[in-house]
């Protein structure tokens, strides 16, 4: 698809907001994106088909079930870009998400808790993101030599939480820096910032706050980021 019809899809609050939710990693319902949007099934079934066929979405029936998720890592990538970009523009989902900001308690809070620790699409956001990127730079773990790249120690230390070698392989790039929107600094995407987050919550060190992206650190994953990396994480 060209640029402008990307950019087209995109330009719709209600399809912005559904890639916006789905920025978490998981398959939604058609039914749980027309709720979270507040758009009636019919409306949203118009767009997701829209969003499926530009190849933003991969869509999988289950029954009578339509599940939705994005198209890929590339996918997110772009959109959490776009996010940086876009003057103001929170990354948060919801119609009504303009520059403005967060409008109510809820709304400020949900903001407050995906700033501190979030997940962009499968890999770890938030200031808890960026801590462990740099963490991961001081330490030696990765590289910045023209690019992120995963060094024999990086890989090393991954291999210790349990990440195999065999997971780092594949189309996409081992590790990469993506632009975090409330920080304006890099956090770890790629295969090893996928498998780290994994990880993550295999080990409990973080858990879901509800149903969005926002995450809490768990005592077991500040006291282990603290001797693994050396940070110090709230919860």
């Amino acid at each position: 698809m060209s640029l402008a019809g990307i950019a087209g899809l995109l330009a719709d609050r209600t399809r912005a907001a559904f890639c916006l939710a789905l920025l978490d990693g998981r398959a939604w319902t058609a039914g749980e994106l027309a709720r979270h949007a507040g758009v009636s099934p019919s409306t949203a079934s118009e767009h997701l088909s829209r969003l499926v066929a530009g190849g933003l979405l991969a869509e999988e029936r289950q029954g009578r079930h339509r599940y939705l998720r994005l198209a890929g890592p590339d996918t997110a990538t772009m959109i959490e870009d776009l996010c940086a970009y876009a003057a103001g523009a929170p990354d948060a989902p919801g119609p009504g998400t303009a520059a403005a900001g967060p409008k109510g308690l809820r709304e400020s809070g949900r903001h407050g808790a995906e700033a501190r620790a979030r997940t962009c699409y499968d890999h770890l956001a938030g200031r808890l993101g960026v801590a462990v990127a740099d963490a991961a730079l001081a330490r030696g773990l990765v590289a910045d030599d023209a690019g992120l790249v995963l060094t024999p120690a990086g890989l090393d230390w991954l291999a210790g939480l349990g990440v195999t070698a065999a997971e780092l392989k594949g189309s996409r790039p081992v590790v990469r820096g993506c632009l975090d929107w409330t920080e304006r600094r890099t956090h770890l995407a790629g295969a090893a910032g996928a498998a780290l987050c994994r990880r993550a919550f295999e080990l409990r060190w973080v858990e879901r706050i509800g149903t969005g992206r926002a995450l809490r650190t768990t005592p077991a994953g500040r006291r282990d980021l603290r001797e693994l990396l050396g940070i110090e994480v709230p919860g």
